[in-house]
């Protein structure tokens, strides 16, 4: 089960709001709207993203990691997470 079950709606929530301002970027495109108001619409939207990043991985580090260290074999777990966040700060 993954570790995010317990907040899925809320990351939900966040996501169709996110999904709103990505149109709402889209829509200052069309009407040509000044550049710096669109970059700053897309900042906030990539703020938004890593939000939810943080809120999965949250969930992943109290959920899967934990239990998997719980169980003896956390190991791969650590490993694993630590290439998601090298992922997650390289972009």
């Amino acid at each position: 089960m993954p570790g995010y079950t317990m907040q899925k709606q809320q990351l939900q929530t966040r996501l169709r709001r996110i999904e709103g301002q990505v149109r709402g970027v889209a829509r200052m495109i069309d009407e040509d709207k000044y550049c710096v108001d669109v970059v700053t619409q897309v900042a906030a939207i990539q703020a938004a993203l890593d939000k939810v990043s943080l809120g999965l991985l949250d969930g992943h580090i109290r959920g899967c990691v934990r239990d998997e260290i719980k169980a003896g074999g956390g190991e791969a777990k650590v490993d694993e997470l630590l290439e998601v966040m090298d992922r997650v700060l390289r972009r």
